[in-house]
């Protein structure tokens, strides 16, 4: 991994409607967005195991392009992010967050959809820990991987987040929001 040492890494809260949950970036992008109705201590313990030694500030200016986005998609008027992101991993974890951006607004792909995608078939199981390490959920839209039998699989923003977003982007929580 990169060194990434001595810098600010900008963090804030969204706060819209029923839909909080902590964002953070650095000066390339975001990097992280946080599980809906998490505590402080998830998103700082996540900069601290991966942006050590770098210092975290509240910054809502700074952070205020990324929220813009992200509540333009929770009211359903945003498909795609133009925002930068700024996310480290392996190469594996890059090739299958790569291929969850590929997934349509509305449509969800299984794991095994994804390891096809990928050229990596017998990779399922290798897939699902790389979903699962994904660290800006809804942007890179792990929400949208189910179980090859149509199930609501794990998330880390919980199932009822996960639950949420598949609604929101069918259109059933159009009339909510």
């Amino acid at each position: 991994m990169e060194s990434r040492t001595n810098a600010i890494i900008y963090w804030t809260l969204l706060a819209y409607k029923e839909w909080s949950f902590y964002i953070v970036a650095s000066e390339k992008g975001l990097s992280y967005v946080g599980s809906q109705q998490k505590p402080f201590e998830e998103m700082s313990e996540w900069v601290t195991r991966r942006f050590p030694g770098n210092e975290l500030v509240q910054d809502d200016e700074k952070m205020a392009s990324y929220v813009q986005e992200l509540i333009e998609y929770l009211q359903g008027k945003r498909q795609m992010f133009s925002i930068p992101f700024d996310y480290h991993g392996t190469p594996f974890q890059l090739t299958v967050w790569k291929a969850l951006c590929e997934i349509p607004y509305g449509q969800t792909w299984s794991y095994s959809d994804i390891a096809t995608y990928i050229q990596k078939p017998a990779a399922v199981r290798a897939v699902g820990t790389a979903i699962g390490a994904n660290p800006i959920l809804i942007t890179v839209p792990c929400h949208r991987v189910i179980g090859k039998n149509g199930t609501l699989t794990g998330y880390r923003g919980g199932l009822e987040m996960k639950t949420r977003l598949l609604n929101l982007e069918s259109g059933k929580l159009a009339q909510e929001l």
